[in-house]
């Protein structure tokens, strides 16, 4: 599993985030390694919660509440060793 997906997992356990969120903070260009700064410790009330910010930034930069189809992290690591042992297993021409 790539470094890259690892981060995503683990700042969707740590933070709570859903699939949906997570898809969408991956399209937007978010930094996981940032969203400790993001997120609001309820220390500081004019901060949204990462979720609300997460969605409020999604709807002003794509015009769209949620993304069209959601596919879990999981599934993505799936689709990606399927294509890499496709590759793998190709025979040579």
């Amino acid at each position: 599993m790539s470094t890259k997906l690892e981060k995503w997992i683990e700042a969707k356990r740590k933070y709570r985030l859903s699939d949906k969120h997570i898809q969408m903070a991956r399209e937007l260009g978010l930094n996981p390694d940032k969203f400790g700064k993001l997120d609001n410790h309820k220390q500081e009330p004019w901060k949204a919660p990462l979720k609300d910010f997460i969605e409020d930034t999604y709807l002003k930069h794509f015009k769209k509440p949620v993304p069209e189809i959601v596919r879990p992290i999981e599934q993505i690591i799936a689709e990606k060793k399927r294509k890499k042992d496709e590759r793998k297993n190709r025979p040579a021409t």
